[in-house]
Formats: C-alpha cells, sequence, structure tokens
C-alpha cells in the first residue's frame, strides 16, 4: 500500500514544479491576508476493503448508495503565492452495505444462540456505519489562480461505529472446510448473523489528497480522496482474516468566510 501513497507524493510534487516552471509574470494566486477561512460541505463513496481483493470474494452483488455527508471548517496559511498549509474539523458519516458471494471465506456466526466459526460458501452481507470528527493536515499547492491541490495525512475520532451483517444462502464448514457443514437459509431464523462492532477501532488514520477548483470569487468545486492506513478493526481482531482498509472518495462545494 506505501507504494500508492508515495506515488500519490510524487505526482502533485511533479505537478507543482511544473507549474511553477512554466509560471511567468502573474502569480498562481493573490491573497491579501495570508490565513483563509472556509466551510465546506461534501458527499462521500466507498467503502472498506482488502487490498489486494482475496480470491474468496468472487463478486459484489449488490452495493446500495448511503447518505455519506460531511461538514467542516477549514483554516488555510498561505506562506506565498502558491504554498501553503490547511487543517479543518469535519464531522462526517462514512457508511456502506454490500452483499458479495463468497467461497470458503472464514466466518464467525451466530444461529439460533450457538456460535459457529468456519469456512463460508454463499452470500455475506455487510453494514458498516461510522460517524467520525476528522482533522487533516495539508499541504497545499496552488497550481493556477482558480486550481490547488491538497495532501497530507488525516485523524478520525469515530463517535459511532456499526460492522455487523449476516451469511445466508449457502453453507459454513466448521472449523476447516472438511468440517461438519452447516446450511444457512435466506430467512432470519435460517441464517447466521454477526456483530463485530466492538471490536472497530476508535481512532483511524490515513493519507488524504484533494482538488479545489475555484468556479467564482468565493466559492469552490472540491474532490478528495482518503485512504485509510490504520484499518478497520483494532489489532487483536482476527476473525476476518484480511486487513479492511476505509477508502472514500468525496465530491462536494466550499465556500471562503473570509
Amino acid at each position: 500500500m506505501i507504494r500508492y501513497h508515495i506515488l500519490w507524493l510524487l505526482l502533485v510534487t511533479l505537478l507543482c514544479g511544473t507549474a511553477q516552471a512554466g509560471e511567468t509574470t502573474e502569480e498562481a494566486t493573490t491573497t491579501t491576508s495570508p490565513w483563509h477561512l472556509d466551510a465546506r460541505v461534501a458527499y462521500h463513496l466507498g467503502g472498506t476493503a482488502p487490498i489486494p481483493m482475496p480470491a474468496t470474494i468472487r463478486s459484489l452483488e449488490r452495493f446500495p448508495i448511503k447518505m455519506n455527508l460531511g461538514l467542516g471548517f477549514g483554516l488555510i496559511r498561505y506562506f506565498n503565492a502558491r504554498w501553503g498549509v490547511r487543517t479543518a474539523l469535519n464531522f462526517e458519516r462514512k457508511a456502506m452495505e454490500t452483499d458479495a458471494r463468497v467461497k470458503n471465506y472464514h466466518m464467525e456466526i451466530v444461529r439460533g444462540g450457538e456460535t459457529l466459526a468456519g469456512m463460508f460458501t454463499g452470500n455475506v452481507v455487510t453494514r458498516v456505519d461510522q460517524w467520525m470528527f476528522t482533522i487533516p493536515v495539508q499541504a497545499t499547492c496552488a497550481l493556477s489562480r482558480r486550481v490547488s491541490l491538497r495532501m497530507g495525512p488525516y485523524l478520525s475520532l469515530l463517535t459511532y461505529r456499526q460492522f455487523d451483517g449476516w451469511a445466508y444462502n449457502g453453507h459454513l464448514r466448521v472449523d476447516d472446510p472438511t468440517g461438519a457443514r452447516v446450511e444457512l437459509g435466506e430467512a432470519t431464523d435460517e441464517r447466521g448473523d454477526y456483530d463485530f462492532s466492538g471490536s472497530v477501532r476508535h481512532m483511524q488514520w490515513g493519507l488524504g489528497a484533494g482538488i479545489d477548483w475555484t468556479v467564482a470569487s468565493r466559492l469552490a468545486v472540491t474532490a478528495d480522496l482518503n485512504w485509510g492506513l490504520s484499518g478497520l478493526h483494532k489489532s487483536n481482531f482476527h476473525t476476518i482474516e484480511q486487513t479492511l482498509y476505509p477508502i472514500f472518495g468525496s465530491v462536494g462545494i466550499a465556500y471562503q468566510l473570509r
């Protein structure tokens, strides 16, 4: 995963360096004050996933859209016409729901009050819902009067954590692929439920990159990609074999307050 973030950093540096080399008589930005305050609203789309995708997950059959809205206030300190640093306080919801077809996928479920663990083949519904405060710290680089790039780390403190779902329309081999076979149906009393909400981290961190395109004197359109590095669950959680990383993109608008 680290190589992806190195590539991001190299791309941002290359773009900023190219813009600076091509700049002639006019500066990329003009500002009467080195401090800017903005308000932003954004819509997040993404999910939590292992990287790379394991062969045990065969297909994604359903991915309904969630109302993942975010609101935040940011403070930018410009050091010159091109470079600056931005921090913010954002309140965000990052939720997803998936229905995936799996084969020999390690699961721990509860059915009829009994906990069973083993290799499951069938459909797995996963529901993730997270509400959080996020603080990013990003270097900013103005490519022109209208376009600027941002990149840097972020830290999220979760105020609500949900990670649950159920396995259905398949069978579970208890303990290992040759263990006793348990059939799971589609009805509520036939499926196998799970809830790992208590194993979700209270704090997450990662790396984000974004672009702002100014469309009016104080209004900009924004796009971001945030890639979690810490993983969704605590380090001692091993029920799901692969580490799940929160990866969300967003689009939104920003308004400069001052």
